[in-house]
Order: C-alpha cells, then sequence, then structure tokens
C-alpha cells in the first residue's frame, strides 16, 4: 500500500515558536502509518519541495515533453499511490491555499477511485475544525473521497516534537494514538478495498473520463429531433 501524506503549508515558521507545527503533525501520521501496517509505503509531500509556476500552469496543461521534472515526478507518485492523508491548518475558516494550489495542480483522474484522510491542526483551540467541512467538498471533486472520521488536533506545537513523536510532557499517549487510528485505519481498510476493486475491475471502463473539456458532464438539454 503506497501512501502520501501531503503537509498543506510553505510557511517555514510558524507564530508563535515553534517553527512549522503542520510539519510535527504530518509527520506524526506517517510515523503512525509505518508503525501500524508492515506493508505501508509511506512519503511526505511537502509543497517546499515543489518550485511552482507564479502563474497557475497545471500538470495537464503542458505539452507531454515540456512537463517540468518535478511536477511529473509528483504526477506519477499521486497516479502510484492508493491512497492519500491531507494535513492542514485553518485560513479563513477554510483549508490551506498552499494545499489547494498544490493539489490543483494534477487532474481528477490522478487521485480518483481512492480514499483519502482529513488532518487538520493549529497553534490554538480549535484544531482548523472549520477547515475540514471546506475540505470534505473539495477532496469529493477530486475524487479521492474522504473517510468519514477525522483528526483534529489543538495545540499541535504542545503535543508532538519536531520529529512528529510525541513530546515527553504528554501523558495520554495512548489516547491520541487511538484518536489517530480511528481516522487512519478506515483510511487504510478503503484503501485496501479500492485498490483490489481497480485491479479486479478497471473504473474508467464504467465511468470514463473527460477528455475534451467539463461540458462533457453536463445532462442533456432536453432537444429532440
Amino acid at each position: 500500500m503506497k501512501y502520501l501524506v501531503f503537509l498543506g503549508t510553505v510557511r517555514d515558521s510558524t507564530p508563535p515558536k515553534p517553527p512549522r507545527v503542520g510539519e510535527r503533525v504530518a509527520k506524526a501520521c506517517v510515523h503512525y502509518l509505518e508503525k501500524t501496517f508492515e506493508d505501508a509505503d509511506v512519503e511526505l509531500i511537502d509543497p517546499l519541495d515543489y518550485e511552482l509556476d507564479r502563474v497557475f500552469k497545471p500538470h495537464f496543461s503542458y505539452h507531454q515533453n515540456k512537463v517540468p521534472e518535478a511536477l511529473q515526478t509528483l504526477a506519477e507518485k499521486i497516479e502510484q499511490a492508493d491512497a492519500y492523508v491531507m494535513v492542514s491548518p485553518e485560513y479563513n475558516h477554510s483549508m490551506s491555499p498552499a494545499l489547494a494550489n498544490l493539489l490543483n495542480h494534477f487532474g481528477a483522474s490522478l487521485y480518483s477511485y481512492k480514499p483519502s484522510a482529513i488532518v487538520t491542526y493549529s497553534a490554538g483551540q480549535w484544531g482548523g475544525t472549520r477547515a475540514a467541512v471546506n475540505m470534505r467538498t473539495f477532496l469529493s471533486e477530486l475524487g479521492c473521497l474522504p473517510v468519514s472520521a477525522m483528526i483534529h488536533v489543538p495545540k499541535a506545537q504542545e503535543v508532538f516534537e519536531e520529529s512528529g513523536k510525541f513530546a515527553a510532557h504528554v501523558k495520554d499517549v495512548e489516547r491520541w494514538v487511538g484518536y489517530f487510528g480511528r481516522t487512519l485505519n478506515q483510511l487504510c481498510w478503503w484503501g485496501q478495498a479500492a485498490k483490489e476493486q481497480r485491479q479486479a475491475y478497471d473504473p474508467r471502463k464504467l465511468v470514463k473520463d473527460f477528455k475534451r473539456d467539463p461540458s462533457q458532464r453536463n445532462a442533456p438539454n432536453g432537444d429532440s429531433d
């Protein structure tokens, strides 16, 4: 099983200190998957590792032999993955624009027929919960349907060290592990089920991808000969 954990921030620091709280949460997800599932192949996708054009141009808009190497590599990773973990802070009651921008660079056909998990966090008390509402709609439209359980981490800088391990003063580690497991175990179950079904029957033989433009999804206009 191949998992991609997307970190939804391009900040290299987070006020108040310490820096990059979201990276701690993302690494915690990686640790859980690797420790819990022997067959898990997990990779953390950090948007700071990808230089995107200032003018938005998605992967599918390039001529095939002119796609930037980093963009093509990530497209292949997205297509080959079996499940996704989306880690986001909250911006104006919505998901991170950095995460949305990165994900929007790739067509829904790369994500579709696979599950995703929503993970939000904050340095304050709400854990980014309001961002999760927006993320359900966004991820569903991409085709990587979110599992029902979600993870919200308030005061994440107090829960995790920079390595993604639990801070030494955290006393209820077992409860935190169980809390993460409720979502990530669902993700694994659905990911495995979707993988087996894709291997048994190609979903694109049942529902074809759009090849020309979005109007292909429109209902008939009712005209008759």
